[in-house]
């Protein structure tokens, strides 16, 4: 499996240190990786800063570090904006996603990954899932002269859940669209890994890993002199392997149904030991080592 690293991981979103992308690319070459996935907003790739002319610098770099762009990382949220009904977020968002499949184009890059949609309590979830439906349809049928595939990540709530998520699939119902299947929604949720992995792996073409310690949490009750049991833990971000996510299971799920494609890493959350760029390099360097240990690399 090609190891990739997302650059939001080094965009400084979180109160960590921050690269530039002519930082980053080079990075990221030094830490071992063999590709990287671009955030499509600023500080990173947005469309706005970034034009298919000046992009072929990061085309150039990405070639001198011997890297190649594997995904560009789109973010999306289909039900937006449903309070302004006279404004035209998904009509926003659908040429936003076009003018990264241009930018992809320029950087021989094949895949665009996008999210779904949030639920709201404002529309009906048919009326959600339609419309979540009907956006992902256009942007597929209009990157298609990019050669660009479109890839859903199992993010956001509208079919976050795998079952949920092949029927989404499948009313999209467009060649050019495929899953970015990652498994920590799947630990955090409950959801069966290796069977769940190996039976959806035939739509999968990207995967996105990172590691996770849940805290329960607790109020307290002094009229009770006790504690209430609050019905969400709080999740923090850790290096490979010291956190509670099987991964390791999951991967296995999708090597089983045939799946050997790319297998990025993200820090995309508050991570434990801090944002420095010592301990960010520490946790992607931890991940390759995690993939050695684990037959994987």
């Amino acid at each position: 499996m090609k190891t990739i690293l997302f650059s939001v991981s080094y965009a400084g979103l979180w109160g960590q240190d921050k690269l530039s992308l002519e930082e980053f690319i080079p990075h990221a070459a030094e830490l071992g990786y063999k590709g990287v996935e671009l955030m499509c907003k600023r500080p990173h790739l947005s469309p706005l800063d970034w034009k298919p002319d000046k992009v072929k610098n990061i085309k150039r770099l990405c070639d001198d570090n011997g890297l190649e762009v594997a995904c560009l990382a789109a973010y999306t949220n289909f039900t937006g904006g449903i309070e302004s009904r006279e404004v035209p977020f998904n009509e926003f968002q659908i040429l936003y996603i076009e003018s990264l499949a241009e930018l992809a184009q320029v950087l021989d890059c094949g895949l665009i990954r996008i999210f779904t949609s949030y639920e709201r309590d404002d529309m009906s979830i048919n009326e959600q899932w339609s419309r979540t439906v009907a956006a992902i349809q256009e942007c597929c049928d209009r990157v298609i002269p990019y050669g660009v595939t479109i890839g859903i990540q199992n993010h956001h709530d509208i079919a976050v859940a795998t079952r949920a998520l092949r029927e989404l699939l499948n009313d999209i119902n467009r060649p050019n669209c495929k899953l970015m299947f990652d498994p920590w929604t799947l630990n955090l949720r409950g959801e069966e890994l290796f069977n769940t992995a190996k039976e959806i792996a035939p739509d999968v073409v990207y995967t996105t890993m990172a590691d996770y310690i849940r805290m329960p949490r607790y109020r307290y009750q002094p009229d009770q002199v006790n504690y209430l049991e609050m019905p969400v833990d709080m999740c923090r971000a850790v290096p490979m392997s010291d956190g509670d996510m099987d991964n390791l299971s999951f991967i296995k799920g999708l090597q089983a149904g045939g799946y050997d494609g790319p297998i990025a890493y993200e820090m995309c959350s508050p991570l434990r030991g801090g944002g420095s760029i010592k301990n960010l390099d520490y946790c992607a360097k931890r991940f390759i080592e995690w993939l050695d240990v684990n037959g994987l690399a």
